[in-house]
Parts: C-alpha cells; sequence; structure tokens
C-alpha cells in the first residue's frame, strides 16, 4: 500500500453519490465520496458507518435531530439508525465502512452502488 493523497484522489472524480475505494483496513474499506443535493432515507442494519469531512458542510438528518458537520469533523451513525445525508454545495467526504456495507443501506434505488471502483 502506498500512501494516499487525498485532495489528489477527489481531483479523479466528479460523480456524487458514488463512493470510490482508496484504502482497506481491517475487512473495512476506506471510501471518498463526494455529496451535493440530497441523498434518501436508509438504515444499515448490522454496520456503524462514519462520516469525515474533508471539505464543505455535511447535514445529516437523523430521525430525531441534526447533525452539521464542517470540515475536519465526523460522525458516526450507529448500527440500525435511519440517516438522510445532504449538502447544499458540494462535499468531500470520507467514509470507514465494513466491505458489506451497501451505500443505500436497506433501499435499493437509482442512487445504489453495487460494485464499488478503486481509485
Amino acid at each position: 500500500m502506498d500512501k494516499v493523497n487525498l485532495k489528489q484522489k477527489f481531483g479523479l472524480f466528479v460523480d456524487t453519490w458514488n463512493p470510490k475505494i482508496v484504502g482497506e483496513l481491517n475487512n473495512n474499506y476506506v471510501k471518498l465520496a463526494k455529496f451535493k443535493g440530497e441523498f434518501v432515507w436508509h438504515k444499515h442494519e448490522d454496520e456503524d458507518e462514519m462520516f469525515l469531512v474533508i471539505k464543505g458542510q455535511l447535514l445529516i438528518k437523523l430521525r430525531d435531530r441534526d447533525v452539521n458537520l464542517s470540515e475536519g469533523e465526523f460522525f458516526i451513525v450507529p448500527k440500525g439508525m435511519e440517516h438522510l445525508p445532504i449538502a447544499q454545495e458540494e462535499v468531500h467526504v470520507v467514509l470507514f465502512e465494513p466491505k458489506s456495507v451497501l451505500n443505500t443501506g436497506d433501499k435499493k434505488n437509482s442512487k445504489t452502488v453495487e460494485k464499488l471502483k478503486w481509485i
């Protein structure tokens, strides 16, 4: 494994809501994604999900509260908790997730990415 330059990796893609794999750690993937707009309400029954904001602002709506994340902040959504990520402007996010995580969790729709690409 070589070192990873996040800025360089984020420069390799423009699509949103389509995570890319940049590393593997203890049966987990390190993923990069760009978000813009509203995602879908969903949950991951068996996995926690960590969102680390590198650039921009991210709102994660939960059923009982909102979590606002700025650059350099992260939030872990516990398994089984419904959440809705929203980005008013483009946000760059690092995700730490088990390999089994489907980006839309318990929902399958047009934003579901079943085969992730390494970059």
